[in-house]
């Protein structure tokens, strides 16, 4: 007969609660806590990717910049000029156009003396810029020189765009995405691993790289030239796949 072990030879429910610790020991001490707060083993990767797309669409900033002894006469001058250049537009574009005012301004012209003495005003500029938005973009050239006939001193922007850019940005994404989970296969199988489940994904915000004309000079030979070029549209994808 076993020799019984003293810790439990107290009678009672101080004896029957020694031994139910005492029993419970050997499965403690055989659980293992997960690491991270329970989170199992897990590989990260991630993923980039850039879509080329022809853009079918642009926006042009045309302005006209005017300058006068007073504010009502460069302002007056202005408004003519301006509207010289809005007759011009609507006549080359018809039904189509799509122009918007985004920027108007009128401000005086500071002469600073040598002698640091008060400032006087010489005269006054006045600016008006029109947005103008168009999908023909082999007439882009027909169109700015249209604006400069008119009296359009300013191309201050040229920028090519994409009607409906979520048909890129959705194929950008799809490429990242996969680059990202074919980088985890190839992680996991260099260290023996399975992949599972995929437990967090994190997106970066989908960047399009237009091509854009900053600043054109207003008198050029007609026709003038444009190029559209390609729009870049970049993602990147992260993902934290379980593994086993």
């Amino acid at each position: 007969m076993p020799t019984p072990i003293p810790l439990f030879a107290a009678d009672g429910l101080a004896g029957l609660l020694l031994l139910a610790a005492a029993l419970m020991l050997p499965a403690a001490a055989g659980a293992q806590t997960p690491a991270y707060g329970g989170r199992p083993a897990s590989v990260k990767s991630s993923g980039d990717a850039v879509i080329y797309a022809k853009p079918d669409q642009a926006r042009i900033d045309l302005g006209v910049v005017t300058q006068a002894a007073t504010a009502q006469a460069a302002a007056s001058q202005n408004a003519a000029q301006s509207q010289a250049v809005l007759d011009k537009l609507r006549a080359a574009l018809g039904s189509k156009a799509d122009i918007k005012t985004v920027g108007y301004s009128l401000n005086p012209n500071y002469k600073y003396p040598r002698d640091g003495s008060q400032p006087t005003i010489e005269g006054y500029t006045a600016a008006n810029t029109v947005q103008l938005t168009s999908d023909d973009l082999e007439g882009l050239g027909k169109l700015i020189d249209a604006a400069t006939q008119g009296g359009a001193n300013h191309v201050q922007r040229l920028q090519f765009t994409l009607k409906n850019e979520a048909v890129a940005r959705g194929k950008a994404l799809r490429q990242a995405a996969a680059e990202a989970r074919g980088n985890a296969e190839a992680m996991a199988q260099a260290l023996g691993l399975k992949l599972g489940r995929v437990i967090q994904v994190d997106q970066g915000a989908p960047e399009a790289i237009r091509p854009v004309v900053r600043q054109m000079a207003a008198v050029a030979a007609a026709p003038t030239p444009i190029e559209s070029g390609q729009i870049e549209v970049r993602a990147s994808v992260t993902l934290t796949i379980a593994v086993d």
